[in-house]
């Protein structure tokens, strides 16, 4: 019964294995890695390779292979650094030197150098400490389980960290993103942490249950969201990069620049529509021509009022709102005002990113059409893609933000009736 036992034991772990390095097979086969990809394939690595050491634990295969002792004891250090700088990754806010990384490792590599008196041990001594369940050692497991606690904390809050910064940024480039906000991410870290607690208050049979499906949950949402698998479409999923999209603005950036330094003559005047108005007198020439970046002293109020009138003029007349995908970019170079500026504008003069802006105008012209005779024949839904949304979803969210109240209970104090 106990061979039984262990051969179970064996068949499902490493069945559960072969998941994970079946995914870290698809990660490095990949023609164009990403960095993300990178760190999910190495995490993935080491997730597959600390649950193996669990295989030899439960079958005492380690006390046949006895130089493997100790060396599962610091992997729980490994997760939440992996974590870390995937999130990171997936977020586009790891752009440093890659041996920078390597701190985040340095309580794990310390780990080790903490159990150096253990390593040095003949392997009948391993054994017993094994036997004896960490004695005479409990103050060094106690100095890990409170290490563990600690590292799974800071993580999970770092993590939250680089989501909420990534979803603030996106707000400020696009109009809708449903599909950018990777929001799977949340359910990532959150599992994460259930999983700290299961090591702290948990059985070792249920810590390693919830291991596997863990990692299962991000195979599945890595199948199914296109991009998690690449780095750069992840962001934005089938549109451009977000970092695509920065570096694009630096690059008018630098054009602008260099037109203000040619045509050192222009004032804050208005020009033929054909010239950037970032170049034509949207920004006070006399004080800082060169100013060109996102900082509102490189504006003077008659600018920035200036470029909100046109900004009102154009949602009112073409109604750009009404495209879906439509990003600040799009709208920036539409108006031929830089990214940044009109960024600036948008705070300042509607207290707003662009998203909640677009947002509004979409609302607003939902209320506008839907009292009208010709549109009670269509559904709510229809005249909310008619005005620019792509999900029920972001058209219920965006107009109980912006009135309070659900269309439903909108429509009802309208005394409207749809089908």
């Amino acid at each position: 019964m106990q061979v039984l036992k262990f051969f179970k034991a064996g068949y499902v772990v490493f069945s559960r294995n072969s998941i994970y390095f079946f995914f870290v097979f698809i990660l490095t086969g990949k023609k164009e890695k990403g960095r993300g990809d990178i760190e999910l394939a190495t995490w993935l690595f080491f997730i597959g390779l600390h649950l193996l050491f669990y295989y030899f634990f439960i079958t005492q295969l380690n006390f046949k292979y006895t130089f493997l002792l100790g060396l599962e004891i610091p992997m729980p250090l490994l997760h939440g650094p992996f974590l870390f700088l995937y999130v990171s990754a997936l977020t586009n806010q790891n752009q440093g030197k890659r041996y920078f990384d390597a701190v985040h490792f340095i309580p794990f590599l310390a780990g080790y150098l903490l159990l150096f008196s253990f390593f040095l041990l003949p392997v009948k001594d391993k054994i017993n400490v094994y036997k004896a369940e960490g004695k005479p050692y409990e103050l060094l497991m106690t100095i890990f389980l409170f290490s563990f606690i600690f590292s799974g904390i800071l993580y999970t809050l770092l993590s939250l960290q680089k989501l909420k910064l990534h979803r603030k940024k996106i707000k400020d480039y696009f109009s809708e993103t449903e599909m950018i906000n990777l929001k799977w991410l949340l359910y990532l870290i959150i599992g994460l942490s259930v999983i700290w607690v299961l090591v702290v208050i948990g059985d070792e049979k249920y810590l390693f249950s919830a291991v596997v499906f863990y990692v299962l949950f991000i195979g599945y949402f890595g199948i199914k969201q296109v991009g998690i698998f690449t780095n750069s479409a992840s962001i934005l999923n089938h549109r451009e990069s977000l970092s695509l999209k920065i570096e694009k603005d630096n690059l008018l950036n630098k054009i602008v620049e260099h037109k203000l330094s040619v045509f050192p003559e222009i004032k804050e005047t208005n020009q033929a529509d054909d010239v950037p108005a970032a170049i034509s007198g949207n920004v006070d020439a006399k004080k800082q021509p060169e100013k060109v970046k996102y900082e509102k002293s490189g504006l003077s109020m008659t600018s920035v009022q200036e470029i909100h009138r046109r900004l009102t003029d154009l949602m009112q007349k073409e109604k750009l709102y009404k495209n879906p995908e439509l990003t600040l970019t799009d709208l920036a170079k539409i108006m031929q005002v830089h990214p940044n500026i009109l960024s600036q504008v948008i705070n300042t003069m509607e207290n707003s990113n662009f998203y909640d802006y677009i947002n509004f105008q979409r609302i607003e012209e939902f209320k506008e059409i839907c009292v009208l005779p010709e549109n009670q024949k269509f559904t709510l839904l229809t005249l909310a893609f008619e005005c620019g949304f792509n999900s029920k979803t972001a058209f219920n969210r965006n107009f109980k933000k912006a009135t309070s109240v659900s269309p439903t209970e909108y429509l009802k104090s309208t005394t409207t009736k749809f089908i």
